[in-house]
């Protein structure tokens, strides 16, 4: 007889992680830092390896009341995780249940819809406008008496379009307040425009919204997994219940705060990163593949029927990205050697037939 399953995770797709790359190859598939970790961070963690035979404070507090004084909030609002992603779980796992909707556009994060499931609950996916952006009107018609969570992605992955701080606001006071507004600023510190790092205001206006932040992109930690969130004191408080046990390691927070202390160097770290990604956003467009204006360290290329063309075409070149079939392909930016591969790759290419021309010759 075959063992017994939990029903309903047939629904579930396993996370499918961004494809390794071979020796010589960028891999641009993950939206990693292209920087090796700072020498400040290393050495913090490395002094802290005697100790790992002992469980983390499972309240990670040091780290917490660093992020405390730095937005000025009360210790006891943050929460942290191993990475963003667990930290969505726990935001999810905190208000919903069996029964319960939780809505995200998409395409969006692609964790969103299997964590709603895993937690019993329903997914609720609206379609990104024609701009590749959140749908923000269409979302609010969305909202049912079931909705316990929207999540904001912004800057959205794996397009990169912002929701800009006006429209932000506007639907947040929208919103019902029986409703929480989860803002996940993953990408915040690559984002170039006026609504950078608008979550943690709306977060002090309003008493429904949660903002969602992590260590993996910026800081180049996604190795050590660590995120967190400043949420309501209610939500916060469930988010410790249902949060993994010593879920975060002691090195992981030590390098937390050390980054937190290395931020004005991280910061040139962080440019480049951004300078990189507008390059290539040109080279992809000159070369007949326009990307998506992005404001977050990766490119979005909405090729739909054509993904297996470009995806096939940057692996020739030694270019590992993350394809979504019959999509687009999503592109992270990396260190200028690597967007000179990509730069490389496109130039090997030859031109795209004009199909219609041939179709004349033939008739």
């Amino acid at each position: 007889m075959p063992l017994p399953t939990r029903a309903g995770l047939d629904a579930v797709p396993a996370y499918r992680q961004g494809r390794s790359a071979p020796a010589g190859a960028s891999k641009l598939s993950s939206n990693e830092s292209p920087h090796a970790p700072l020498p400040s961070v290393v050495e913090a963690v490395r002094e802290r390896l005697d100790g790992i035979n002992r469980y983390p404070d499972m309240s990670a507090a040091a780290l917490r009341d660093d992020l405390a004084v730095r937005y000025a909030v009360d210790p006891a609002l943050i929460t942290v995780g191993a990475g963003s992603v667990e930290i969505a779980a726990q935001l999810i796992h905190a208000v919903a249940g069996e029964g319960d909707e939780v809505m995200f556009a998409w395409r969006s994060f692609e964790a969103y819809p299997s964590l709603v499931r895993i937690a019993g609950a329903t997914p609720v996916a609206v379609p990104l406008n024609a701009d590749h952006a959140h749908d923000l009107d269409a979302m609010l018609a969305a909202i049912t008496s079931r909705t316990r969570l929207v999540f904001v992605c912004n800057p959205n992955n794996p397009t990169g379009t912002v929701v800009d701080t006006d429209a932000l606001e506007a639907f947040v006071a929208a919103v019902p307040h029986d409703v929480l507004v989860v803002i996940d600023e993953a990408y915040v510190h690559f984002d170039r425009t006026e609504s950078r790092g608008a979550g943690i205001e709306l977060f002090r206006r309003h008493p429904h919204v949660a903002v969602l932040h992590t260590f993996s992109k910026a800081y180049g930690l996604a190795g050590l997994r660590i995120g967190y969130a400043i949420a309501p004191a209610e939500i916060a408080e469930n988010q410790r219940k249902v949060a993994i046990p010593f879920g975060v390691t002691d090195l992981a927070q030590t390098a937390a705060r050390a980054s937190l202390d290395a931020e004005e160097e991280l910061a040139g770290r962080i440019d480049e990163v951004v300078v990189q990604r507008d390059r290539m956003q040109a080279l992809l467009a000159a070369a007949g593949w326009p990307a998506v204006p992005s404001q977050a360290n990766f490119v979005w290329v909405p090729t739909g029927e054509r993904t297996a063309q470009l995806e096939a075409l940057l692996h020739d070149g030694g270019v590992i990205t993350r394809a979504f079939p019959g999509e687009g392909i999503r592109i992270s930016s990396g260190s200028a050697a690597d967007i000179d591969r990509v730069e490389a790759a496109l130039a090997a290419s030859s031109p795209t037939p004009d199909l219609s021309a041939r179709k004349e010759a033939t008739v």
